[in-house]
């Protein structure tokens, strides 16, 4: 009880629109696709007259395609508005960006695709439909945003970020994994006995779930409600496993921060697209997204760079009528190899954003790893002596000595199959 009045009050004095949603999406989840459609033509026709009237650069593409906002009567017209790129959002992010005077706006960020940082503000109600959007999914599962839960998510090392982490963490009644020996993970899975949910990057749910099926005297004690990947592909063998240690398959959430929550996995297996507050377009098997309520920051027919396999006409057992996500083929996760333990991948991310955020440094850059305990750097630009120190030095925080590197500058990124990826890993 405590908890729920705890998160309730800081939840209102943060946003206090998240409530207010999470009735809403309560209340719709059963509508009939109908329904969903025309909320989503009245909710489209909203922001494309918003973004016309305060996007320099959604303005210049209308205009220069011969559009007006009354073109855009329903999704079916979103075919007549040209993709957006995330190459495209990255150098475009300050004639997209909106900002009203005395408005409440949320800083946010994501790598990109080769790691260059997407910095931009989502305004009150953005932030508020993502929140309750992904405590809706949690409802699926009997579990409460003040829940006792484990995460796996990612960190900073730095002191002031440590413990500002550790703040929320607990007012949000919530512990995560800050390093992955032996020891820690132990720890951590003893505070697994009195959570209700587990959630994170899938890889390390991975982890986790393998070092609590070889403890019987953790095994026996950990009775999970929920356990939720995102960020990265759920491998069909992460679910055995997770089913042994926990007697819960993974559940999928999928999105990203500049896209918003695009779907949640149901009990009965699918994954919902949350209709309410994006549209999802699947051309040649790529997904397009437009954020519904993204108005400080549109977002309108990005290419995410996801591939997928969408179902407009099934009907899900759990009775909820809107368009399901069949599969994910685009978010491949794998952990990096050391030379005695094993990191999440997107640690490089943590990596790079440091360089850009402490050091100004922006660099498109790749990791490779063909051999267990060794990886490549590959940086697109040249560096100096003092830009490739600062890089050893970030790597090292992270890596310590578990890890033999090497630096390769003024490289190609490598692609494959068209697409470009931060990490490949050729280990098994």
């Amino acid at each position: 009880m405590l908890h729920k009045i705890i998160y309730k009050i800081g939840t209102y004095l943060w946003n206090n629109r998240i409530g207010a949603n999470y009735k809403f999406l309560l209340d719709s989840q059963f509508w009939s696709k109908d329904q969903l459609v025309e909320h989503q033509n009245r909710k489209l026709r909203e922001l494309i007259v918003s973004a016309y009237a305060q996007c320099d650069y959604y303005k210049k593409i209308f205009d220069d395609n011969d559009l007006k906002p009354a073109d855009i009567k329903t999704v079916a017209d979103l075919k007549l508005i040209p993709t957006t790129s995330k190459i495209a959002l990255l150098k475009n992010k300050d004639a997209i960006q909106t900002k009203v005077v005395g408005e409440k706006m949320y800083y946010s960020e994501t790598s990109g695709s080769t790691g260059e940082p997407l910095v931009f503000y989502r305004n009150k109600e953005w932030v508020a439909w993502h929140n309750a959007s992904v405590f809706r999914g949690y409802s699926w599962y009997g579990v409460n945003p003040w829940d006792k839960n484990g995460y796996l998510w990612g960190y900073n090392l730095s002191a002031k970020q440590a413990w500002k982490t550790k703040i929320l963490d607990a007012i949000q009644n919530r512990f995560r994994l800050f390093s992955y020996s032996d020891d820690e993970i132990k720890a951590f899975c003893r505070k697994l006995k009195r959570a209700k949910c587990l959630n994170g990057y899938s890889s390390m749910i991975y982890e986790v779930a393998k070092f609590v099926d070889e403890d019987p005297s953790l095994k026996d004690k950990i009775n999970l409600s929920f356990v939720k990947g995102t960020s990265e592909k759920i491998f069909d063998k992460y679910q055995p496993v997770a089913m042994s240690a926990f007697g819960k398959k993974i559940v999928s959430e999928y999105g990203a921060a500049e896209a918003g929550i695009i779907g949640f996995e149901c009990p009965e297996g699918n994954m919902h697209v949350n209709m309410e507050t994006v549209v999802v377009e699947e051309i040649e098997n790529k997904i397009l997204v437009t954020n519904l309520v993204s108005n400080s920051f549109p977002i309108i027919r990005y290419e995410l760079g996801d591939y997928i396999k969408l179902d407009t006409e099934s009907l899900c057992l759990c009775g909820r009528k809107g368009h399901l996500i069949k599969e994910v083929l685009g978010r491949v996760g794998k952990s990096i190899y050391g030379l005695e333990g094993k990191f999440p991948s997107l640690t490089l991310y943590y990596i790079f954003k440091n360089l850009a955020v402490d050091h100004h440094l922006i660099f498109n850059y790749q990791a490779v790893q063909r051999k267990k305990g060794h990886i490549e750097f590959r940086i697109e630009q040249s560096l100096s002596e003092v830009e490739r120190q600062l890089m050893i030095e970030e790597i090292v925080k992270y890596f310590q000595d578990d890890i033999v590197y090497q630096i390769n500058d003024g490289v190609r990124l490598i692609t494959r199959k068209g697409k470009m990826k931060d990490f490949i890993s050729e280990v098994d």
